[in-house]
């Protein structure tokens, strides 16, 4: 699974050939979530609240570049790097 970014000690990744609807998968510690790309909801997981605004914040900043990654993922296995918040 591709780090796309990390800040913070919070690493976001992404699957390769992931399922829909198209989403981040987050690691913090023993932590771990997943939020969609479309409206920032965690789908599934556990973060402390803290992490949880901090990886909202940088998703709002970089949303196009996420869906961009999430499509490449997919289609031919490649992705960017996006920068991280901090």
């Amino acid at each position: 699974m591709p780090e796309i970014c990390r800040f913070l000690g919070i690493s976001i990744l992404m699957y390769f050939n992931d399922h829909d609807p198209p989403h981040f998968h987050v690691r913090y510690n023993e932590y771990r979530a997943i939020f969609r790309i479309a409206d920032l909801m965690m789908k599934d997981g556990k973060l402390p609240k803290r992490v949880i605004a901090l990886v909202i914040e940088w998703a709002n900043m970089h949303r196009p570049e996420l869906l961009e990654d999430w499509n490449s993922l997919r289609e031919n296995g490649t992705f960017n790097k996006i920068d991280p918040l901090v």
